[in-house]
C-alpha cells in the first residue's frame, strides 16, 4: 500500500503565494514520477507539474514561470511553490506518484493519488 498526505491548501487573494506539499509513506522500493494534478469545478482533471527520476520536469502551459515543482527523494516528498497566483488556478489539487513496491522478485508497479487539497484565489 502507498500512502500520499497532502498539506498547505488554502485562500489567498490573486497574487499571492502557496506552497503545497506531499509525503508518501508505504512499502515503497522507488518512486518512479510525482507531481500534482488539478481539478477544477465542472472541468477535468489536468496536469499541472511533475518531475520524473533523473529531475526532468514538466509544466503546464499555464503555470510556467509561475510554479515550481521540487523533490526530496530521501523524505519520498514533492513540494509545489506557487506564485503569482489568479483567480483560474482555484481548483482542488491532487498528488500523484508512481511507485514501485515491493522486494525485487515480486516488484509491482502503481499509481496513487492523494486525498485532495482546496485551493481558492480570491480576486
Amino acid at each position: 500500500q502507498v500512502q500520499l498526505v497532502e498539506s498547505g491548501g488554502g485562500l489567498v487573494q490573486a497574487g499571492g503565494s502557496l506552497k503545497l506539499s506531499c509525503t508518501a509513506s508505504g512499502s515503497i522500493s522507488s518512486i518512479n514520477a510525482m507531481g500534482w494534478y488539478r481539478q477544477a469545478p465542472g472541468k477535468q482533471r489536468e496536469l499541472v507539474a511533475a518531475v520524473i527520476s533523473g529531475d526532468t520536469t514538466t509544466y503546464a502551459d499555464s503555470v510556467k514561470g509561475r510554479f515550481t515543482i521540487s523533490r526530496d527523494y530521501a523524505k519520498n516528498t514533492v513540494a509545489l511553490q506557487m506564485n503569482s497566483l489568479k483567480p483560474e488556478d482555484t481548483a482542488v489539487y491532487y498528488c500523484n506518484a508512481h511507485c514501485a513496491i515491493g522486494p525485487w522478485y515480486d516488484r509491482r508497479y502503481r499509481e496513487d493519488w492523494g486525498q485532495g487539497t482546496l485551493v481558492t484565489i480570491s480576486s
